[in-house]
């Protein structure tokens, strides 16, 4: 039997690039985003033939459609044994009095809120399904240890994910449902494009930092989602050995 894994934010980056990997692997994927027509050109592009794709295209901070979302997974696929909760966004860089109410609200309803949706429904569906359980993975990111320079909405949100990790693995391990958290470094996505130019430094320099190919990430969660259930590998991290982390600022 074919796992099943749910893949937030999977028309771009890291997710899609999961995604691929995951459908490389023989998992049946369900691919979720905002924009449906990201997410189908890539499947189109996965270059898996014969690959069991889904596109559902979903907001990650409306809890009925993230209710849908995974009603319409089990009524495709039968079950769900994976997700990765990778869906997020980042407040633009300013002095933090300047942040607005609806710059902080939008990253925590995606980053936080939005990933607690997920959590709840896969707890759901877990539960229920036989044989039960299955495994999640939140995106942390490095963020979720140490912040850059003018971003507290997504370092702070990144810092609760850890907390809502542990919380959930806590209260799904005696139902068989593993939950980890994989912290992500510079991965070369179209996100990280401006690291290659320079970044703001906590001495207020401005310094081109090193990336990793993304792949590295992507063979990093399918390894955390083909793990069998009586094992768990609740946080990694995955980084440019040389990128400004340990002993940032």
């Amino acid at each position: 039997m074919n796992k099943v894994a749910i893949v937030t934010g999977a028309g771009s980056g890291i997710g899609k690039h999961s995604a691929w990997a995951l459908l490389r692997e023989g998992f049946s994927v369900v691919l979720v985003g905002r924009r449906g027509e990201a997410l189908e050109a890539a499947i189109e592009t996965a270059g898996v033939d014969g690959a069991a794709a889904l596109a559902v295209p979903t907001d990650v901070t409306d809890p009925a459609s993230v209710r849908v979302l995974f009603d319409k997974a089990v009524a495709e696929f039968g079950r769900v044994d994976v997700v990765f909760n990778n869906a997020g966004c980042a407040a633009p860089a300013v002095p933090l009095e300047e942040l607005t109410d609806d710059q902080w609200n939008t990253v925590v309803a995606t980053n936080l809120t939005g990933s607690f949706w997920c959590v709840r429904e896969a707890f759901r569906v877990m539960k229920a399904q036989s044989p039960r359980g299955g495994r999640i993975i939140n995106n942390g990111s490095i963020s979720a240890h140490t912040p850059r320079p003018l971003s507290a909405p997504y370092t702070a949100t990144k810092h609760a994910i850890t907390g809502l990790t542990k919380s959930a693995a806590l209260d799904g391990r005696d139902h068989d449902i593993m939950v980890c958290q994989i912290d992500i470094g510079n991965a070369a996505t179209e996100m990280t494009e401006r690291m290659t130019e320079g970044v703001l430094q906590p001495d207020g320099s401005m310094r081109p930092e090193p990336r990793m190919d993304v792949a590295h990430v992507a063979n990093l969660v399918v390894h955390m989602a083909g793990m069998p259930l009586d094992a768990n590998i609740p946080f990694a991290t995955v980084m440019a050995p040389t990128m400004p982390y340990f002993g940032r600022g």
